[in-house]
């Protein structure tokens, strides 16, 4: 038998710096602060009724058969794909099975040999694992940092990728976007953006950020993920049909996977039309959000993610505990997940969260007098 003393060392270690990371069920606790469901339609039964009905016709297979390239496209996938497209205001959509697969599939292919991809230092593991596995050269700048951009603008080959986030996952707040676009442009560079935590929320029928601030002429391509504000699964790549063509091509998480069964597509298209006949719901967050913010003024961002900064992964993990003994689905962020010394409770706010529930956390969160 194979000794793996060198696996369980790695993993002793691990459990020793208090970062061992275990499965756990989703909480019982009373009051949800802690998922990606901004809008609460991975719960909503009007929804799921609607899902379902539009899935009951009886052309639709209950799994896909194969990839895209092979068995796996359909009339319908392709419906989907352009009603996305014309959501977003982009030539072309493509539909992926996560947001993590689109922003592999994107980096990893697209930037070739020569050409050079900076990425905000802060971005999602995926933008950074799609850039490692790209033959193209890769630099990090400087979180939401213009002067930095620039400097590695200026020293940049080829063709030039910049990729940042639209709503950063864990400090929840936002890029400058306009001020990247303008200054990417005028490098002739292409920017990339990840809309994960802002799809659904902002831009009309939630088409997200860019769009929302008419940016859509000047990006070169947007990853919209469906696993967090819409409340169903699965991601697209909105761009030109050119990127399009050549992600069929090129994109290896594209051509060597299954493609997404019929379920999974009616459920993006029913979620997006429901999002676009519910405008209340994004206004309902952004009243919850604003709440928030008068309670708690130092955690005042504009998105539904308020970080709470402890700076020590015991502390945090301590204070997570206590909140969840009063009902509150709270998580504690650990390092190596961020920096070591910004160790943080991730609240997230949701459209469903009561008055209530907000001023008790918000008064729990001072009485812990770690803020």
């Amino acid at each position: 038998m194979i000794k793996e003393d060198h696996i369980k060392a790695i993993l002793q270690k691990k459990r020793a710096e208090g970062t061992f990371r275990t499965l756990k069920y989703s909480s019982d606790c009373l009051f949800d602060f802690c998922s990606n469901d901004y809008l609460g339609l991975a719960g909503a039964a009007e929804l799921k009724a609607q899902i379902i009905s539009a899935y009951s016709d009886s052309r639709h297979k209950n799994g896909a058969t194969g990839s895209r390239l092979l068995t796996g496209n359909t009339p319908y996938t392709e419906s989907c794909e352009a009603y996305l497209a014309s959501l977003s205001g982009f030539e072309a959509a493509t539909l992926f099975n996560s947001g993590y697969m689109a922003n592999l599939g994107f980096f990893s292919a697209v930037p070739r040999k020569g050409d050079t991809i900076l990425y905000d230092e802060l971005a999602h593991a995926c933008i950074k694992d799609g850039c490692r596995l790209s033959l193209a050269k890769r630099l990090s700048f400087k979180h939401n940092d213009l002067d930095d951009l620039e400097k590695k603008l200026k020293v940049a080959q080829g063709a030039i990728y910049v990729a940042c986030e639209s709503v950063y996952s864990m400090d929840g707040d936002m890029a400058p976007l306009k001020e990247i676009a303008g200054m990417v442009n005028r490098y002739k560079g292409r920017l990339v953006v990840d809309e994960a935590h802002s799809t659904g929320i902002w831009g009309k029928g939630g088409a997200g950020l860019v769009a929302e601030l008419e940016l859509t002429t000047q990006v070169y391509a947007v990853i919209y993920t469906f696993g967090k504000a819409m409340g169903i699964h699965g991601a697209c790549l909105a761009g030109s049909q050119l990127v399009k063509d050549f992600m069929i091509n090129y994109s290896r998480p594209f051509i060597y996977t299954t493609a997404p069964g019929a379920f999974e597509v009616v459920a993006i298209r029913t979620a997006f039309e429901f999002v676009g006949k519910h405008p209340e719901l994004s206004l309902r967050l952004f009243e919850k959000i604003r709440l928030f913010n008068t309670l708690l003024p130092t955690n005042a961002g504009p998105s539904a993610i308020k970080p709470v900064i402890i700076g020590d992964n015991e502390k945090t993990k301590q204070l997570a505990g206590q909140l969840r003994e009063k009902g509150f689905d709270v998580r504690a962020i650990l390092s190596p997940t961020v920096k070591q010394g910004t160790e943080r409770l991730r609240i997230c706010l949701h459209a469903f969260n009561t008055t209530e529930e907000i001023i008790f956390i918000c008064e729990e969160l001072t009485r812990a007098a770690y803020l």
